[in-house]
């Protein structure tokens, strides 16, 4: 505690050792009512991949959907955002998948933390994090290169009917981003099969907005985790801070020096 109460005047957020200590005593009891809430034990946090090799578990995928071996782990931001939906049980009773734009992969957790695996993604052609206004009540045609993003956020997705009453789990219902396998009906010339399935990250940007995930990873991963009530899909940014996108972030330092 005195560690924590030093780190806590040292870093200038409050001004004497009293008001530290009253500080200190408050964000600790937030971080046990957090821990509770998420149906968490008062342990300190464990990381999802904690015990296990650098990468996290790969989907069980088919033969038409594999995941080329040389597949890198989760990035940096990844971990980051992971590391604080655990500690802070920002995801409630719900499983969550992180999506990683830049890194062109996502990773799927049950509502308890558990990694389930790691699997390739595409995503707007465009980089950006932010929609633009009205997209959602555009047809395809009318969108514009510039605006085939996949905008960056927190997002409850929940499934819901598309065009041709085709069920889908929609992340950002207002501005159309939906989360599905690859398209049938899409032009071969996008080669998404064959982006999804090459090594490289920035080969994966070639939708409309959209996140397209391998057809085994949707079908035998995400749909029986969200089919039932939802969950959360943190969708990671291009260019802007993470903690302007998770402002909760900005907490995390203060929660793990406050951890016994």
């Amino acid at each position: 505690m005195a560690a924590n109460i030093d780190w806590i005047v040292r870093s200038g957020l409050v001004a004497s050792p009293r008001e530290a200590t009253t500080l200190s005593q408050a964000l600790e009891r937030l971080r046990k009512a957090l821990l509770a809430l998420a149906g968490l034990t008062l342990a300190s946090p464990v990381p999802a991949w904690a015990g296990e090799s650098a990468q996290l578990p790969r989907s069980t995928l088919s033969q038409a959907d594999p995941v080329e071996e040389g597949d890198a782990g989760p990035s940096a931001a990844a971990r980051r955002v992971a590391d604080w939906i655990a500690a802070s049980g920002d995801n409630g009773s719900l499983p969550y998948m992180i999506v990683d734009k830049k890194g062109g992969s996502a990773l799927l957790f049950r509502a308890n933390g558990k990694s389930i695996g790691q699997a390739p993604v595409l995503v707007g052609i465009a980089a950006g994090d932010d929609a633009t206004p009205g997209i959602g009540r555009k047809k395809l045609a009318e969108i514009g290169p510039a605006e085939k993003t996949t905008p960056a956020g927190r997002f409850l997705a929940r499934y819901g009917l598309a065009a041709g009453r085709q069920r889908v789990l929609w992340v950002d219902y207002a501005d159309s981003v939906a989360l599905h396998p690859i398209p049938k009906d899409v032009s071969p010339k996008e080669r998404r099969r064959q982006r999804m399935l090459s090594p490289a990250a920035d080969d994966n940007r070639i939708t409309f907005g959209c996140i397209n995930v391998p057809m085994a990873f949707y079908q035998k991963s995400v749909r029986p985790l969200f089919q039932r009530k939802g969950g959360y899909v943190y969708v990671l940014p291009d260019t802007k801070p993470l903690e302007v996108i998770f402002p909760s972030l900005r907490a995390q330092p203060i929660l793990t020096a406050s951890a016994p």
